[in-house]
């Protein structure tokens, strides 16, 4: 079975949504997950235990696995991830211009069958299809105290 494989029907049924994973050429395995409300330490504890089981059962081969949250300017990997963070400010990246652009920063509108609808900072909106999506994020947003 291969890692992605293994990850994608193991993660979820803990609980968790698998974020991402990034494999290093050391073969230090590094494992993302998200839940509703965030994530612990507890939870990364939960899922590196089970994880390191399962892969040496699976006899995937690994130095290391680290199990973390992906932060607060996490990645948007799947069309889900847009919907779920709808009106949040996002720095999406893409690999074929739009209106001479490939970056572009902006709050996600809407997302429109596989068409993500950013609004951008000069009050212009792009539309920008899924499939030319290299590289999205969330950006955190700093709010001023007021007082």
């Amino acid at each position: 079975m291969k890692l992605n494989t293994i990850l994608e029907q193991t993660v979820p049924g803990l609980g968790y949504e698998l974020v991402d994973v990034e494999i290093a050429p050391s073969k230090l395995v590094r494992v993302y997950i998200d839940k509703e409300g965030g994530i612990t330490i507890e939870d990364c504890e939960i899922v590196s235990n089970h994880l390191s089981k399962l892969l040496l059962v699976e006899e995937i081969a690994f130095n290391r696995l680290e199990v973390s949250s992906p932060g607060i300017e996490r990645p948007l990997k799947k069309i889900e991830d847009y919907i779920r963070f709808k009106d949040r400010v996002a720095k999406v990246k893409t690999r074929e211009l739009i209106n001479g652009e490939k970056v572009f920063q902006g709050v996600i509108n809407s997302v429109e069958d596989n068409t993500i609808v950013l609004g951008l900072e000069n009050g212009n909106t792009v539309n920008i299809d899924f499939s030319i999506i290299s590289r999205a994020r969330l950006i955190f947003e700093f709010k001023k105290a007021k007082g």
